[in-house]
C-alpha cells in the first residue's frame, strides 16, 4: 500500500468515526470558527484540569478534512498539559505552511502526519486548521479569564 493512499484511510477513518464529536459539557471554554472560504465551521469546547487538558469536544461541519483534522487534534492533545498540546499545534501549522516540503515528526504528530499532502494545496490547509486554531483560542481563552465551567449549554 503506498503512503499516500495510507494517509488517505487515515483521513477517511477518522471522518467516519471522529473522536471527541459532540457537545462537551461541563467545558471550561467555548470557541466557534468558520472557514469563509469553504463554509467549514465548528464550535468547540474544552475542559481543563490543573493545565492538562481533560477533554476536548466539537461538533460543526465541514469537508472531511476539517472534520479528520478535528478528531486527530482531539485524539492528539487530550490528556496531555497545555504546553505540550500548543507545541503540536505549532508543528502540524508548520507542516501545513510546508506546502509538502518538510518531513514530519510522526513521533510529535502521530496520525496527523497524514495531512501532509493536504499541505500542498493552500486552499485545503485553512480545512485542516481550523479545528486547531479553534483549540488554541479556547485553551488561550482558559489561561487568560477566570475559569468558571459551564455545566449548562449555551
Amino acid at each position: 500500500m503506498q503512503l499516500e493512499s495510507m494517509y488517505q484511510d487515515i483521513i477517511l477513518d477518522h471522518y467516519r468515526n471522529p473522536v471527541g464529536k459532540g457537545e462537551l459539557v461541563p467545558f471550561d471554554a467555548e470557541v466557534h470558527h468558520v472557514n469563509p472560504t469553504c463554509g467549514d465551521e465548528i464550535t468547540l469546547r474544552v475542559r481543563l484540569s490543573q493545565g492538562v487538558i481533560e477533554e476536548v469536544g466539537h461538533i460543526g461541519q465541514g469537508c472531511s478534512i476539517s472534520q479528520a483534522s478535528a478528531s486527530v487534534m482531539v485524539e492528539l492533545v487530550t490528556g496531555r498539559n497545555v504546553t505540550a498540546a500548543l507545541e503540536i499545534e505549532s508543528a502540524f501549522l508548520d507542516l501545513m505552511q510546508s506546502r509538502g516540503r518538510s518531513v514530519p515528526d510522526e513521533e510529535v504528530l502521530e496520525d496527523a502526519v497524514a495531512f501532509a499532502g493536504v499541505s500542498k494545496y493552500p486552499a485545503r490547509v485553512k480545512c485542516a486548521l481550523l479545528p486547531w486554531m479553534a483549540l488554541k483560542d479556547a485553551v488561550l481563552r482558559v489561561r487568560t479569564e477566570e475559569p468558571t465551567t459551564h455545566d449548562k449549554e449555551k
